[in-house]
This record gives structure tokens, sequence and C-alpha cells, in this order.
């Protein structure tokens, strides 16, 4: 994925292998949110709403925690700003909302398990990648002084273009999905349900193809 220069005309810089540690954490999510959701299943928690928003912040955000320590890690070590590291950060701010709407949810009566309720894993899956691209889009925005540089910039980055496609057409999925007759019955589909929604992966691995291609000419 291409950097905006820090200054006008400089040439382009880029850290390498920074897509590729962002790209474990989501696999460590993953993991988490599969195994939390064996147990519970296991303990006969098939239908508890505590469960289920455990099992959906792990399978859905479990990397946006490890990304947002990533971060965190690289700005205390005194690195120069990248955009992996903005990716990071705004992945962590987009956690808290999914929760807010999962609970909201129940509290007003929909049903948690039918078509009407699809957005309650898009949100887990992708809020963090919704608040990725736009602290991507502000850090272009600093980066090229202004917004339409900011913008152009943004519509060559092949990181934020595949982040933007994933947001846009996950939803269409998850309501298809529910209204072919899917519901997360148990915890683990409704782990399943999540991973399959979470592409948040996507855009660190386009990322990290053209880390590697910059490298390896």
């Amino acid at each position: 994925m291409s950097q905006a220069p820090t200054e006008a005309g400089a040439r382009p810089h880029h850290d390498g292998g920074e897509f590729g540690e962002l790209l474990r954490y989501t696999l460590a999510g993953f993991s988490g949110g599969l195994l939390l959701a064996g147990a519970l299943d296991w303990l006969g928690l098939q239908r508890s709403a505590l469960g289920q928003w455990g099992v959906r912040t792990l399978a859905g955000e479990g990397e946006s925690l490890l990304e947002g320590l990533y971060a965190f890690r690289k700005r205390l070590g005194g690195s120069a700003g990248s955009m992996a590291e903005a990716y990071g950060f705004g992945k962590l701010a987009g956690m808290a909302a999914p929760w807010a709407i999962d609970w909201a949810t129940r509290l007003v009566g929909v049903d948690a398990y039918g078509i009407g309720a699809f957005y309650v894993p898009y949100f887990y899956a992708l809020g963090d990648q919704i608040g990725a691209n736009l602290s991507g889009l502000l850090f272009l925005r600093r980066r090229q002084g202004s917004w339409p540089s900011a913008f152009s910039a943004y519509a060559r980055d092949a990181v934020m273009l595949t982040s933007l496609l994933v947001v846009l057409i996950v939803p269409l999925a998850l309501a298809g999905a529910r209204l072919l007759g899917f519901s997360p019955t148990t915890q683990l589909r409704t782990a399943g349900e999540t991973i399959a929604a979470n592409l948040c992966w996507l855009p660190p691995l386009v990322g990290w193809l053209g880390e590697r291609r910059r490298r390896d000419p």
C-alpha cells in the first residue's frame, strides 16, 4: 500500500512488513472466538447473550485490540507515523460501537436470531474496519495537507479501496444469508457467521502483498 509523502514532491516511504504483522492478529482473533464458542456450546450456553457478546468480540474484534496495541507499541518506540499504525488506531477506536448496538437491539425486542438483526454481526465484524478506513483517510489528510489531495491519494490506495469494498459488500451478504434461513442458534454458528463477515484481513493482505512487491521487485 502506498503511503503519502511527508513533503510535497517527496518520494513515498514504506515500512517493511507492518501489514504482515496485522494479518497474524486476525488469525489469533478467529482462533479465540472459535475456542470460546466451542466451550460455551459444550457448557450448554448456546443462546447466552453474554456468551454471544464474548464470541463476537473475539471473532470480530479480537484482532482490533492486538492491532491497537501494535500501534501503541510503534508510537512508544518513536517510529514515524505510518498507514499501518493509523489503521491499528482506527480499528481500536471502532471496537465499542458494536457492543452498544448489540445490547440496544436486544433491549428494544429485535429478534437477535432473525433476519432483522443481520446488522449486529456486521458491526462486530466491520465496525472496527469502518474506524480503520476513516483513520486511514485522516492519515492521508495530514500527510497530503488538503482534502482534495487526500481523496486523490485515497482513490489510488489499494488498501483503502479494499477496505471500502469490504464495508459495503458484507452487509448485503449477511442479510442474504439470514433471508436464506441461517440463524446463529449456537455459539459456533455465531462464531462462524462473524468470522465469515470479518473480512478485515483483506486490506492488510493487500498491504502485505504490496510491501512484498516493493521489497522484492
